[in-house]
């Protein structure tokens, strides 16, 4: 009697357990395995750049007395990245100043010259002649109109020339301001050359000088990047590009966790590569994308070549991760059924494609608990 009650008890044990099993799978949500045509792709591999990305050089020869940072270091706009002595460009430029200063001088007398001459002209001058021995009244009045008689002498022309000679002297004044001034504006370009600013915000990304470094015009010094923003460049096939247009959006898995974003064609290079036939090809990426610059990434691209096909497709939902593999429960006969399957791309709707382990028709369950089991148990 006691044996026969023990299995009864388990009996009904079972019985409950079957029913709360059966409850259970009544409450999944479910969405049916739809089929999608797609057409062929390509996966290329690619790497993740920065959106821009500078080297700056040196301009003046020069010791690196200032860098802003090591790499990682974040600058702003305009800030100083890297500063070259610039004690001789100093020096010369207080030289050049000096010239400025003597050309005006120069100048203003040359103008004083040339007044003088033009209101109190040297010919009319009483000791303008000494006058073969008589007073330099009986010269003025006699001598210098018998020279103009007798032809010897043209008073007007004399007038003139020292009239041009004085105006000479005063342009000549000025282009020596002229030239000074020039002088001083190459020397305060070669200032500005002494200290090398960011050009946007962005991050060192390598530092190729170190304080103290003697250096000579077009050494590189520091790789600058715009990283906000991050782009990836890829060799593309010539096969493919056709498949691609500016603006389009294509899939990409970054080498960070496996994740899968839209990247956005931004440039297509116009000339392909003659050695490799393949066709360079920038795509944006969206904003806050994991990892950085030197990324590998692999970019889908549509290929023509390749006939279309007809494949399952599920909500994204009704994916799960246990381990490296994507999975997916599917309702068989009432019970769920773990099936480890392929993935292939997103879709529209939130959907994604599955390129082995489903087929069209069959029951998947959408956001499945995390601890939910194969068999419900």
């Amino acid at each position: 009697m006691q044996g026969s009650g023990w299995i009864g008890a388990a009996v009904a044990l079972l019985v409950v357990a079957l029913a709360a099993t059966h409850a259970q799978a009544q409450d999944f949500r479910t969405a049916t395995v739809a089929t999608v045509r797609i057409g062929g792709t390509a996966t290329v591999g690619g790497t993740v750049i920065p959106f821009k990305e500078v080297t700056l050089t040196a301009q003046i020869p020069g010791r690196v007395e200032f860098i802003a940072g090591s790499e990682g270091d974040r600058v702003a706009k305009g800030a100083i990245v890297v500063a070259i002595n610039d004690d001789e460009i100093q020096a010369q430029r207080r030289a050049a100043q000096a010239e400025i200063f003597n050309a005006e001088t120069a100048l203003r007398n040359a103008q004083v010259q040339y007044s003088r001459e033009l209101y109190s002209p040297r010919v009319n001058s009483m000791s303008g002649m000494p006058g073969m021995g008589m007073p330099n009244l009986f010269d003025q009045m006699f001598t210098r109109p018998m020279s103009e008689l007798a032809g010897r002498s043209y008073t007007g022309l004399e007038r003139q020339a020292d009239l041009y000679a004085q105006g000479a002297g005063v342009n000549q004044a000025r282009n020596q301001i002229t030239r000074a001034r020039a002088n001083l504006a190459t020397l305060d370009a070669k200032l500005n050359d002494a200290k090398l600013t960011a050009p946007f915000d962005g991050v060192i990304v390598e530092k190729l000088s170190e304080v103290g470094d003697t250096v000579q015009p077009g050494m590189p010094l520091i790789k600058f990047a715009h990283t906000e923003y991050l782009r990836i460049i890829a060799d593309v096939p010539v096969r493919l590009v056709a498949g691609l247009s500016k603006g389009m959006f294509v899939p990409a898995r970054l080498d960070a966790g496996g994740r899968e974003v839209q990247a956005k064609v931004a440039q297509i290079f116009p000339m392909a590569d003659r050695q490799r036939h393949t066709v360079k090809v920038k795509f944006d990426l969206p904003k806050g994308t994991p990892g950085g610059p030197g990324m590998y990434v692999e970019v889908t691209i549509p290929d023509r070549s390749v006939p279309m096909r007809d494949v399952p497709a599920v909500p994204e939902s009704a994916l799960i991760w246990r381990g490296s593999l994507p999975s997916i429960f599917i309702l068989k006969d009432g019970q769920p059924s773990l099936r480890v399957v392929r993935v292939g791309y997103p879709l529209d709707n939130g959907a994604v494609s599955v390129l082995s382990g489903l087929r069209g028709g069959e029951q998947v369950i959408v956001d499945p608990p995390a601890n939910l089991i194969s068999g419900g148990r």
